[in-house]
């Protein structure tokens, strides 16, 4: 923990915000998992560049976290800093036609705040649960539309520095991004919108009510469980398997929607892993499909 005392020294030093008494329960949709070591919240880029570079030089291992909301924590906790970015990395403006955001900024409510505007192409965005960061990490989508096709730019830390550069859809695919840590972890992001045709409002607030309709928002968890396998849907397979309802512990498989796990009150980490791994046995078994999980869970 030496390291730890020493990055804790700079951090007071510097300004820059921490906590010592951070469980994964705290900083996760799931609500499981254990005490983190350090909890820091850097309020600008030039914060956290040089927090991330103190990090990479003396060998302070952490992941920047947004939500949490695809985010699996262990029940033992890690050993690990956490970085949460706050202050002027969780604010968004419109610059003409183009939407600046900060990595730590609510995907849903810059989407929100896009359509206020007068713009269109993020419509769908708006009940997307995790962080702008999170979302061009993973290339958030719903409703046929995804980050991939706004996206125009990003700035991000690597090699103990600040760069920028424009966005390149190859870059982007199916939840997967190379806009993501260990790469590089990005601090703003820019997407390039359209003037609205009229109906950015309605389909917003459609999609809305479609997802509150259909999820199961009642419940902590980390949306859906698994990615969407080639040619089938991911909710579809384990409903057909007869595992709707089904539980370990406090886990269990929703009974609204099969493509989620949540946690129905006092779940762990390890029931949720292990009502996981039930789920993708028990489909390959009956189709065989291997589910991927779409969740990310830390080691």
């Amino acid at each position: 923990m030496e390291h730890y005392e020493a990055l804790a020294e700079y951090m007071k030093i510097h300004g820059v915000p921490f906590r010592e008494d951070v469980t994964g329960a705290d900083c996760t949709t799931f609500r499981t998992g254990g005490r983190i070591a350090l909890f820091a919240e850097p309020k600008d880029a030039d914060a956290a560049c040089r927090l991330l570079s103190y990090a990479d030089k003396n060998g302070v291992p952490y992941y920047l976290i947004g939500n949490g909301s695809n985010l699996l924590i262990p029940d033992e906790g890690l050993d690990k800093l956490f970085i949460k970015l706050s202050g002027e990395l969780c604010s968004f403006r419109m610059d003409g036609d183009i939407l600046k955001c900060g990595a730590g900024a609510s995907m849903a409510a810059a989407a929100k705040y896009s359509v206020s505007c007068g713009f269109m192409g993020l419509e769908w965005a708006a009940g997307i649960p995790g962080t702008v960061g999170g979302a061009v990490a993973m290339n958030a989508g719903a409703y046929g539309g995804e980050i991939k096709q706004v996206l125009s730019s990003i700035t991000y830390y690597s090699d103990g520095c600040l760069k920028h550069i424009e966005a390149d859809p190859d870059a982007l695919g199916y939840r997967r991004s190379d806009y993501s840590y260990p790469d590089m972890t990005v601090l703003e992001a820019e997407f390039k919108l359209l003037p609205d045709d009229g109906g950015a409002k309605e389909r917003m607030e459609d999609y809305s009510a479609r997802r509150r309709d259909k999820q199961p928002l009642n419940y902590p968890s980390a949306g859906s469980t698994f990615k969407r396998p080639e040619g089938h849907f991911a909710g579809a397979l384990i409903e057909g398997a007869g595992l709707k309802g089904t539980s370990v512990g406090g886990a269990c498989v929703s009974r609204k929607h099969a493509g989620f796990v949540v946690n129905t009150g006092g779940a762990t980490t390890r029931d949720i892993l292990e009502l996981i791994d039930i789920v993708r046995n028990t489909v390959y078994e009956k189709y065989g499909v291997m589910l991927e999980p779409e969740v990310k869970i830390l080691h």
